[in-house]
Formats: structure tokens, C-alpha cells, sequence
């Protein structure tokens, strides 16, 4: 666990403009910098970056944070890592509670380990180059050389110990056995893991080498044959093609998943540059996790075959959980016998893309293939429908798309909507009830009020919570006071927006940081802003008081009054009528 006061430090300390630069270049304009946006195709720039207040805004698709958050959304990386990133960006160590107990691999360790991949690589890139077999069988393949230089192919070469040449110390390295580039016998004996393979080296979202995946040349088994678990490489986080395809998934918004690292480098070779792959394993939920960061729209494309919906229904029942009503999941199934290097070498790339466009929904396919297993000609068979769909409706974490299914389920099994939701313990949809409108405070002057301690949280202390009317930004307002003693002294606002990250208000305290971009107020004027809005905030409230006396002195008399109210209604009259209020 990495302790919040580092978080807060390491906030402190980076500066987002310098981290931002180096991977988008920003133009300084006014007091903001700006660019085209990295989350979405634009031809004008619409992506700002606030030096002050150390915070990132698009106003044309709305993506907003901190540094931290940056790297999240930009690499695909998980909160952890991007931790690790940027503390390493600035050269300090990431404090660990585990490391004492040794369960933590150090960051320089890990380092070393990718360093030694990357000379592996080199090695299979050089033995490529010497191999015909190698090279007809990827130029059999239709992959040019461009294509195979940007996935760093290369090959392994026949025989039990090449790769000790490529090492000075030889098969002595004991990091050569912890990356599982070299197997080691019960007698002792070191060799080589991967033999007479074409190699596609594994990058994660830095740039660095983390594992390979081998594919035979010809018949043999494994067909593929991947590293195994290192302190480098996990399977169920990875993604290959994930570098390749980053430029193509921002121009598109959607990525293309395949099972194989041929379909992906194949795909490429015929312009479809957004396709990654699974590493061996079914898709997982943090895959699907690094997915919905840098796209809004993911299609599986899996054989049409028993394996292949198998394989495509694991992938849904992983992205229930992660659906947002901003995202969308899709399904393509390829022909019988056909996988995607094989179907757009024949096909095309216009008849693929179609394939993909005409992706069969998340919705669609989760109900197809639960009205497969039920007979729905008889009762049972359309209980069994309901009772099956009912844990799935459970997890799926957009209500809107779970209402959809819903009147599909019911039109289906025959049920009553109502009763489709009783039976499945959900409830029942109502209309959302309309807010009442504020009685006394103008929802501008309480939403100010929250943005200006939002830029200045200490702010929030002087503030008269009681006197605001209950709103979204009072419980805002409330969350900064409740967690202002746990923050730095005079933190910004980026500092507080990570301390509330998960928290179930983060949304709206994100969408209120980007109104600052929108409505810049420079630090040495939030002083004269903030006690304008108390002096409004407290004419507002004797405005409002004033009219409810008035109102019952009118419906009642004055005899209607108690002494005070009396006393304070005259009180009130004056400073109504005083020549100053008429200013």
C-alpha cells in the first residue's frame, strides 16, 4: 500500500505541464497551455493543461484530471503504475508498507529485468535476419518488412543454447531463469525456452520489454508459446499490439480484440491499426479495464466456433461491472474455419471493417446466448431464462442498459416488466423525481461558492453551510470540510482531488475542476470573489427572510407576528428601504 502522504507529496512536486509536454506537445496560450486532444481526433486544439492549478481539461470531450490521472488515461495504466511512473519521472522510490516483508519487487529490479529482455530481443531481431525459413515463412504470411520492424519481430533459432551468446555471462545470469528465457533441467542443465519460433516481443504501455510470445514455424505444439509469470509479465493485465495501437485507437475509439499475435500483426499489414490480443489466456477483467481507458468502444472478434463464443462469453461476463452508459461492447464472429489474418487476406479490409461495425451488442449477445440453453416453447423453459439472466442483471453496472434488458427479458419469457425486476431482486424503475428549486439562494452563487474553495480548499471554513439550501454543492462543500484535516496545509486542489479519487462524488468534484479551466479566476483575486459571494450569500438569506414574514404579516396581519418576528420584519423594512439597499 502506498501511504497518501507520498501521493500528496509526489502531486506536489511534479509539475503536469512538464509531465504532459513529453507526450503531447502544448503551446502556451494566455495563462493555460493547449493542444489537439489525446483522447479524441480533433484538428483544433480543445485540450488545455492549467500550470497553477495542475490540472488537465478537454472541452470537447470533457476529459479532465491531475498528473495522475493523466498517465491512468494516457498509457492505460493502473493506478499503481502510474504511481511508479511518475515518481520515477522526478527519481525518488515509491515508499511500500510490503516491501519489509519482501513481497514487493523493487523498482530497480524490475528495471534491470526489462533491460535484459530488450538485449534478447536485439539478439532475435539479428538472428531474423539470418534465417530464409524465417523470413519466407513471414513473407508467405504477406507481412512486410516495415510491419514486421514496427512489432519487432525477430526468431529464435534452432537448437538448445543460441541465446548464451547474447549474454556475456552466458546461461550464468540467474536473471535469464527469473524473465524464463531459459529453462533449467532436473540435472542442471540450462537451455533455451524458445526454439525455431518467430518471436514478437510483449511491450507494456512504457515501452518496455516484458515477455515474448513464440510462434512454430509449421507444425508443432504449442503453437504459440508464451513467457511464463515473471515479476515482469502477467497475463491476465497485458495486451500485445497495446504501443502499436495506441495512435490508431485514438483516431478510431475502438479497439479490436483477437486471439492471436498474427491476427493482430496481420491487421496492421492491411491497415487496421487498432487490433490487440490476449496473451494466451481468456480475457480477463483488468483487460477489459485497460480497454474502456482508452476507448469508448471495444468489439471482440473471435472464431465463430464453440471455443470462440466461449471465449467471447468470458470476455462479456468480464465487462459487466465496467460498462458505463459512455461505453459500448460489441461481438464479431468470424465464418467457420476463419480467423482475422486469414478472413482480411481474402476479405479485405472494407469487408472487415464492416464485420466490425456490424459487431453484434453486449445486450444482444448475452441474451442470444442464454435463449440457447432454454427452451422457451414451455414454462420451464422460460423460468430457466430469468433465473439465468438474473445473476448477470445483478453485475451489469449501468441501470440504464439493465432496464433495456429487463423489458427484453420480459417480452421474451412472458413475464409482466415488474415482475422480470421482483424476480430478479431489482428495482423497480421510477421516474426521477424533479429537484425543487431553491426557495432562497440562486444555484450559481452556491455552485461559485464551490468552485472557489475548490480552488482554495481552506475556503471552505468560512463558509455558513447551514445557510445554503441542500444541493449537490453543499454536499460537496461538505465532503472538502469533513476531509480537510487529513490534507497538506494550503493544498491544491489536485492534492484534494486525489485524496477523493473513489470517492462517490468524484465525478461531479472533476466536472466542477473543469469549470475553473473553462472560468479561470487568478489566485490573487480569489480573496475579492470569495467575500463577494458571502456578502450576496447573506443578502440573499435576509432577502429571503424578509419575504416570508412579509407573506405571513400579509396573510395573518402584523397581529399574526410574534414580538421578535415583529421586531426583525421592521428591522428588515429599513435596511430594505434604507437609501445604501436601494443603491
Amino acid at each position: 500500500m502506498i501511504p497518501e502522504s507520498f501521493i500528496q507529496d509526489l502531486l506536489a512536486r511534479v509539475d503536469i505541464v512538464d509531465l504532459i509536454d513529453r507526450h503531447v506537445r502544448l503551446k502556451k496560450t494566455g495563462a493555460n497551455y493547449s493542444a489537439c486532444c489525446p483522447f479524441h481526433s480533433e484538428k483544433s486544439p480543445s485540450f488545455n493543461v492549467n500550470p497553477t492549478k495542475q490540472f488537465y481539461y478537454c472541452f470537447g470531450c470533457h476529459a479532465h484530471g491531475n498528473a495522475i490521472g493523466f498517465l491512468m488515461e494516457y498509457q492505460g495504466l493502473g493506478f499503481v503504475e502510474a504511481i511508479h511512473e511518475l515518481a520515477g519521472s522526478i527519481g525518488v522510490a515509491v515508499p511500500d508498507e510490503r516491501r519489509e516483508g519482501g513481497h514487493a519487487p523493487r523498482r530497480e529490479t524490475l528495471r534491470d529485468l526489462s533491460e535484459l529482455m530488450a538485449r534478447a530481443r536485439e539478439f532475435y531481431k539479428a538472428s531474423l535476419k539470418h534465417s530464409e525459413k524465417a523470413i519466407d515463412y513471414l513473407k508467405a504470411r504477406g507481412l512486410s518488412g516495415e510491419v514486421a520492424a514496427r512489432f519487432g519481430i525477430g526468431y529464435a533459432p534452432e537448437g538448445w543454447q543460441n541465446l548464451k551468446q547474447a549474454f556475456p555471462d552466458g546461461y550464468d545470469t540467474p536473471e535469464l531463469l527469473t524473465v524464463g528465457l531459459v529453462v533449467e533441467s532436473e540435472e542442471g542443465r540450462r537451455y533455451d525456452r524458445f526454439r525455431d519460433r518467430i518471436m514478437f516481443p510483449i511491450i507494456n504501455a512504457k515501452g518496455e520489454i516484458i515477455g515474448f510470445g513464440g510462434r512454430v514455424i509449421g507444425q508443432g505444439e504449442p503453437k504459440y508459446l508464451n513467457s511464463p509469470e515473471t515479476p515482469l509479465f502477467e497475463k491476465g493485465r497485458e495486451l500485445f499490439g497495446l504501443p502499436q495501437a495506441r495512435e490508431a485507437l485514438r483516431a478510431e475509439n475502438r479497439a479490436i480484440v483477437v486471439e492471436g499475435y498474427m491476427d493482430v500483426v496481420a491487421l496492421a499489414q492491411h491497415g487496421v491499426g487498432n487490433a490487440l490480443a490476449t496473451l494466451g489466456t481468456a480475457t480477463t477483467r483488468e483487460h477489459v479495464q485497460k480497454l474502456l481507458r482508452q476507448v469508448d468502444a471495444v468489439v471482440f472478434c473471435f472464431d465463430g466456433d464453440a471455443a470462440g463464443r466461449k471465449a467471447a462469453w468470458r470476455a462479456l461476463e468480464n465487462a459487466l461491472e465496467l460498462l458505463t452508459e459512455q461505453k459500448n461492447i460489441g461481438f464479431a464472429f468470424l465464418p467457420d474455419g476463419e480467423d482475422p489474418d486469414s478472413f482480411v487476406r481474402k476479405q479485405g479490409k472494407a469487408t472487415f471493417d464492416r464485420l466490425i461495425r456490424e459487431a453484434m451488442p453486449l445486450s444482444s449477445f448475452l441474451l442470444s446466448e442464454l435463449k440457447s440453453h432454454c427452451n422457451l416453447a414451455n414454462a420451464e423453459g422460460r423460468a430457466a431464462l430469468v433465473a439465468e439472466a438474473k445473476p448477470l442483471l445483478l453485475r451489469l453496472s449501468t441501470p440504464i442498459l439493465r432496464l433495456q434488458l429487463v423489458k427484453q427479458l420480459a417480452a421474451e419469457s412472458g413475464f409482466e416488466q415488474r415482475e422480470v425486476e421482483q424476480l430478479c431482486g431489482i428495482k423497480s424503475y421510477m421516474p426521477p423525481k424533479a429537484p425543487e428549486k431553491p426557495k432562497r439562494n440562486a444555484p450559481s452563487l452556491t455552485r461559485k461558492l464551490a468552485r472557489l474553495a475548490l480552488q482554495r480548499p481552506v475556503l471552505v471554513e468560512r463558509i455558513p453551510l447551514e445557510e445554503l439550501p441542500p444541493s449537490q454543492e453543499r454536499a460537496m462543500l461538505e465532503v472538502i470540510l469533513e476531509h480537510l484535516p487529513r490534507l497538506p496545509s494550503e493544498p491544491s486542489y489536485a492534492q484534494l482531488l486525489e485524496y477523493l479519487r473513489g470517492h462517490a462524488l468524484e465525478a461531479e468534484f472533476e466536472k466542477l475542476a473543469g469549470e475553473l479551466i473553462q472560468l479561470p479566476l487568478a489566485d490573487d483575486k480569489v480573496e475579492a470573489e470569495f467575500s463577494d459571494a458571502l456578502t450576496r450569500l447573506q443578502e440573499n438569506r435576509r432577502q429571503g427572510e424578509f419575504k416570508d414574514l412579509q407573506k405571513k404579516a400579509n396573510q395573518f396581519g402584523l397581529s399574526g407576528l410574534t414580538a421578535e418576528e415583529k421586531e426583525r420584519y421592521s428591522q428588515l423594512l429599513l435596511e430594505k428601504n434604507s437609501p445604501r439597499q436601494k443603491e
